[in-house]
């Protein structure tokens, strides 16, 4: 076996036979165990609870992860070839980024209601500007060197973008996407906290007015697992994408 594999699996039985300790130590009041955290998330596995509020959080966090970086992405790709445009952009995008996102909630509501459209909005809002300046990051970073050797072999402009400039991109995309998917998660929850009757967030909020500390620890044991999950299938396309890239590369 991978001797890294062991020394992980090692530390992480310490720190959960250490959190065990602590809990039973100072009670399930303060800090809850492993095993009723574990237990706890078998039976909201079996009624059913977990899946109909987990689907809730990932719905308006995918909902908004779209939103969001679909058109970050184009709008750094159609800066390419327009500097000053860019410039301008670059100045409005700098007075939106610093925005706190969680300071938008209240229009957010007053506009689309207390539904899941806020919670879009809210996590498009955050995912828009991360997508942004990644992928505006990597047009900058292209090599002008391809792009006029295709021009010279009679490349036009669509042929550019999907031979040259896209392949180029999609690491930077990729990048993005991978810290964006956390902030997705958790802009999803928050507006859930603020405003919601379901959803990972919701659950996190009762189990607080509830002083019900499992809860609260099965709610984020949840939002630890739907972001390796999204992080493993956005690795998976990913791979996909760029298989023609050489390690090295």
């Amino acid at each position: 076996m991978n001797r890294v594999l062991v020394d992980r699996c090692m530390l992480a039985g310490a720190l959960f036979a250490s959190w065990e300790v602590v809990g039973r130590t100072l009670g399930a009041y303060w800090i809850s165990r492993p095993s009723l955290i574990v237990a706890r998330i078998g039976q909201m596995l079996a009624n059913g609870d977990l899946w109909f509020h987990g689907r809730y959080t990932v719905a308006e966090a995918l909902g908004g992860l779209v939103l969001g970086a679909v058109p970050g992405c184009l709008l750094a790709m159609l800066l390419r070839r327009h500097p000053l445009t860019q410039s301008a952009v670059l100045g409005i995008t700098a007075v939106g980024y610093a925005v706190p996102k969680t300071a938008l909630v209240p229009l957010f509501i007053l506009w689309l209601g207390v539904g899941p459209g806020a919670k879009v909005a809210l996590v498009a809002s955050a995912i828009f500007f991360i997508v942004f300046y990644s992928t505006l990051n990597g047009v900058k970073a292209l090599d002008h060197r391809l792009l006029m050797s295709a021009r010279v072999l009679g490349a036009n402009e669509f042929q550019l973008l999907r031979q040259v400039i896209w392949p180029s991109v999609v690491p930077y995309v990729f990048g993005g996407l991978r810290v964006a998917i956390p902030y997705a998660i958790a802009g999803a929850i928050v507006g859930e906290i603020i405003s919601s009757n379901r959803g990972i967030g919701y659950l996190a909020q009762y189990g607080a007015m509830d002083f019900d500390t499992t809860l609260i620890f099965v709610a984020l044991t949840t939002v630890m697992g739907l972001v390796l999950t999204l992080n493993a299938a956005l690795e998976v396309v990913q791979k996909r994408l760029l298989r023609w890239q050489t390690e090295q590369s």
